[in-house]
């Protein structure tokens, strides 16, 4: 379905052809039309189906139909405060909604768009909070600040929107978004987004919705991944996870890739060893200052990174359709993460291979993923980097073929993720004495990298007590930046390890 068919307004499909969208998706053909009614909405949607859209296009068409009555708002030196109010859990996903109102709302004359969001001065916020203002999206942590001090007024407000709202919960904003919600009025519209609408999350939403609120379920977690291949490989220990992850990143069907990590320690470790083999690289992650975040997603948006390696809160919000590998280095602390890690990849229409990098450890998050998603991920090895120890059995066993360099993926589509003329071990610069594996204690970790030196806190509770709850304010100090990108400095173009095994 077109988008001139659900009602939008000539300014906005103006926009979308501007910005290359023609044909409306699955959830967008669906929310729309019911956010133009002005009905309170609950949906759920597959990430990178285009849900932004589907809140964006309703407020910015509520903003065009107020342009049209005058808009007295707007008159100077009165604070009438915002006419939509957008909630995202992170700096980045508020970034990228926001980046979508502008694009989507270029031909709404004076349309005024600002984020509150933490780590970031307060000055430029209260500057816009007190001038004309049509939309604000921000991270609750941010905004209850601004409310207590009285700088921001709600009081106005006709729509709200919960984007991401399970997320919000599990780092534990319930009582802000609760606080913030009885600072609206009540009849306000509200539209909540969620992968699931179970347990407490739909408690909050009977708190929050009229009770005539539509339901719209695009996609579930248990639904396929059609344009993401998935893939599972067992390491024996972090050496062999290391070289498998230097081989992944070797083939020249790599892009982009985001390579996730459980911890910030284990981001911030990770990107300096890559960064020292040659890749062009950096970290994110909730710990790093808002400008340094910024300027490693511009890096990635304009190609002057190639691997990226975030934690799951950094990384909520980022779409690049460029990046076609996303490899889980840690696994999520839960399965639900899984679904949104590897649909970074895969996005706009594009094919993307998301890889799981697993050792025996991580028995049991791989079958809660797939009991999750009630699908199995499927086996695969590397020549020359198989697994000592016997494949973990789990009770949805991955398919399992013959023939092929990766078992269950014959005459896949990357080809055991190697390139043509790379080596049958797994390695650019081949593998003297036809061994299968190196010798000696490792894979090729660096010296006085063990596990225990490395098992950080994970990044939800982390960043819970850096842009949480009302009781939280303490901000961890930032470690200096080392380089334009913040954490790494980009070593030039990307080149493939040629010593053998990373010594």
């Amino acid at each position: 379905m077109s988008f001139e068919n659900l009602g939008l307004a000539p300014a906005l499909t103006r926009a979308l052809a501007d910005a290359g969208y023609e044909q409306a998706t699955d959830v967008q053909q669906q929310a729309i039309p019911l956010g133009l009614s002005r009905l309170d909405l609950k949906v759920s949607s597959q990430t990178g189906s285009g849900k932004t859209a589907s809140f964006a296009l309703p407020a910015l068409q509520r903003i065009l139909e107020a342009r049209g009555d005058g808009d007295k708002r707007r008159e100077k030196g009165v604070v009438h405060g915002p006419r939509v109010l957008v909630l995202a859990p992170t700096r980045e996903l508020a970034m990228q909604v926001a980046k979508a109102f502008s694009a989507y709302g270029k031909h709404v004359q004076g349309l005024r768009v600002t984020t509150v969001v933490g780590g970031v001065p307060y000055g430029a916020q209260l500057k816009a909070l007190r001038g004309p203002l049509d939309v604000v999206i921000a991270t609750p942590g941010r905004l209850i600040d601004h409310l207590g001090s009285g700088k921001c007024v709600l009081q106005n407000l006709e729509m709200l929107v919960l984007d991401e709202a399970d997320r919000m919960l599990d780092m534990g904003f319930i009582d802000d978004i609760r606080h913030i919600a009885q600072q609206t009025p009540a009849q306000r519209q509200t539209v909540m987004f969620s992968a699931t609408f179970a347990g407490h999350v739909g408690r909050l939403a009977d708190e929050l919705l009229k009770p005539e609120a539509q339901t719209v379920q695009v996609a579930r977690h248990t639904d396929t991944h059609a344009s993401i291949e998935q893939r599972l490989h067992w390491a024996d220990n972090r050496q062999h996870k290391d070289a498998l992850l230097d081989h992944l990143l070797a083939d020249r069907e790599v892009d982009q890739a985001v390579v996730f990590t459980s911890t910030q320690q284990d981001a911030d470790w990770l990107a300096d060893r890559l960064a020292e083999f040659g890749h062009r690289v950096a970290s994110l992650h909730g710990g790093m200052p808002q400008g340094r975040r910024t300027r490693v997603l511009q890096g990635l948006r304009t190609r002057q990174l190639r691997v990226l390696v975030a934690t799951d809160v950094a990384a909520r919000g980022i779409d690049v359709p460029t990046i076609s590998h996303v490899i889980n280095y840690g696994m999520p602390m839960k399965a639900e993460d899984y679904v949104h890690r590897i649909g970074r990849t895969g996005r706009a229409g594009r094919n993307g291979l998301a890889v799981t990098l697993a050792e025996r450890r991580d028995v049991s998050m791989v079958k809660r993923i797939q009991q999750f998603t009630t699908q199995s991920i499927p086996v695969a090895q590397v020549t020359g980097l198989e697994p000592r120890q016997p494949e973990p059995r789990i009770f949805m066993g991955a398919p399992r073929g013959a023939g092929g360099e990766h078992r269950g993926h014959p005459g896949g589509r990357h080809g055991g993720h190697g390139h043509p003329g790379a080596r049958q071990g797994g390695r650019p610069g081949g593998n003297p004495a036809g061994r299968s594996r190196p010798e000696g204690p490792g894979y090729g970790r660096p010296p006085g990298h063990g596990d225990a030196a490395h098992a950080g806190r994970p990044e939800g509770h982390f960043e819970r007590r850096r842009e949480g709850g009302a009781q939280a304010r303490r901000a961890a100090a930032p470690a200096a930046g080392r380089g334009r990108f913040g954490d790494q400095k980009p070593r030039g173009a990307f080149q493939a390890r040629d010593s053998r095994w990373g010594r």
